[in-house]
């Protein structure tokens, strides 16, 4: 009896050390969550007017465009500029439920809790958006972790002030593609000597592919371009499995 008893006792413990280990995850979450509330965060000024160092630009009396003068070569461009095979490609590739919630993803997250982002790190195209408007380089794994949790709370407010259509826009014209391509507008005329309107799926699918790292599968890199062609083809098969194409 008192071995029975003993074993009964054993496996209470152990199921309730799975628990902890289980949930420790998410306590932490909460935890980071709430210490990042109370942290300096950007005001609504801030997120209704980002930051953008935008080129200026020569333009002739019939609105042709004669040349630039930068720091950064970064000309935003409208939503309706962007051609839609290209959106339904960065969805498809980077956030996949993107229309389904409030600028975090609680499938992505838990996925990326559980399995440590091995499995992808449950980014959404809100809080990439939050990251580069927002957020220094972290120097440490923990300053990373809290950043992180800055950041939902960022794309929770960003989601509140701008329309789904407006924070792929920003996101976008934000982002750096390198070679002096800061945003779509230069990197389609950079790569592509087009504009983003004019691009054909397959040239979108490679600047979508870029955005998971534009070095590592950057197509003017001769080292890089088998990555940048295989990194296409994963965009156009998430492409095909969401049916988009």
């Amino acid at each position: 009896m008192a071995k029975k008893k003993k074993a009964k006792r054993d496996t209470k413990k152990i199921r309730r050390l799975f628990w902890l280990m289980g949930l420790a995850p998410f306590m932490v979450l909460g935890l980071l969550l709430v210490a990042a509330a109370f942290s300096e965060l950007p005001s609504f000024k801030e997120l209704e007017n980002p930051k953008s160092d935008l080129a200026t630009e020569v333009i002739t009396t019939d609105n042709k465009v004669i040349g630039k003068f930068w720091s950064k070569n970064r000309t935003n461009i409208e939503y309706e500029d962007i051609p839609n095979h290209m959106i339904k490609a960065l969805i498809a590739t980077e956030d996949e439920r993107y229309y389904k919630h409030s600028g975090i993803d609680p499938e992505g997250v838990a996925r990326a809790v559980i399995y440590m982002g091995n499995r992808g790190g449950g980014s959404t195209i809100t809080q990439q958006l939050a990251k580069l408007l927002f957020s220094e380089k972290p120097k440490t794994k923990f300053e990373r972790v809290f950043q992180k949790a800055q950041e939902w709370i960022i794309a929770g407010r960003l989601e509140k002030n701008y329309s789904k259509e407006e924070i792929i826009t920003m996101y976008l014209n934000q982002y750096d593609f390198l070679y002096q391509a800061v945003g779509l507008k230069s990197a389609s005329n950079i790569y592509f000597s087009k504009d983003p309107i004019d691009l054909k799926v397959e040239e979108g699918a490679v600047l979508v592919g870029m955005l998971k790292n534009p070095i590592l599968y950057n197509p003017k890199k001769e080292k890089y371009a088998e990555n940048a062609l295989n990194r296409r083809n994963t965009v156009l098969k998430q492409m095909v499995r969401n049916k988009f194409m």
